[in-house]
């Protein structure tokens, strides 16, 4: 007696489990851009689920609200926008590294500084990048400009400027990269030019 067996083709091949943290990472990588194209309100757990492959259900193993998940999404984004490009000084390689920063992660950078902006709920996210900004360029111009209200106006409008560069290279495709940065450079020198004393 002989027994056939079935050829059911090629076996599939096996559901890669991964770790927890690399699994977060998946997610956040997901939530990213799901939020960077539509913003925080009008992205529901479905789309995120849907972005990131999942369930609602592993979302919940991972993050415990979608304001949970947008938190740490923006948290990862400030965290690498630090590590790329230092928080406490600024020289010649400060704006490189700053559109470095949004190149590698240009999600991230928008949700920051454009989308988190708007959101009440995490405004907060925004108006601390932006006060370490400002005392960290007013620390630096202080060599260069003297004391009074063209350095506060200076201190204030270089960090807003800076950023909006970089977000409206983002968002013309990221022309010229090899002189992006001397062209917003040239920019912040204008800025500087105009707060110190006339002739």
């Amino acid at each position: 007696m002989t027994t056939e067996t079935k050829d059911t083709g090629p076996a599939s091949p096996p559901v890669r489990r991964l770790r927890r943290a690399e699994r977060r990472e998946q997610i956040l990588d997901a939530a990213t851009r799901a939020f960077a194209r539509t913003g925080y309100t009008a992205t529901g757990l479905d789309d995120l689920a849907a972005e990131a492959e999942l369930t609602r259900a592993m979302l919940y193993r991972h993050f415990d609200s979608k304001a949970g998940l947008y938190r740490a999404v923006l948290d990862r984004a400030r965290a690498r926008l630090s590590e790329a490009t230092g928080t406490d000084d600024f020289d010649g390689d400060s704006i490189p590294a700053l559109l470095r920063a949004a190149g590698a992660d240009p999600d991230g950078f928008r949700l920051l500084f454009r989308h988190a902006a708007r959101e009440p709920d995490f405004r907060d996210l925004a108006d601390s990048i932006t006060a370490t900004s400002r005392e960290v360029t007013r620390r630096n111009l202080a060599r260069h400009l003297p004391a009074g209200p063209w350095l506060d106006w200076a201190a204030g409008l270089i960090p807003t400027l800076t950023l909006e560069a970089v977000l409206a290279w983002l968002d013309g495709g990221r022309p010229d990269p090899d002189q992006a940065a001397e062209r917003i450079g040239q920019a912040v020198r204008g800025v500087m030019a105009a707060a110190g004393p006339l002739p």
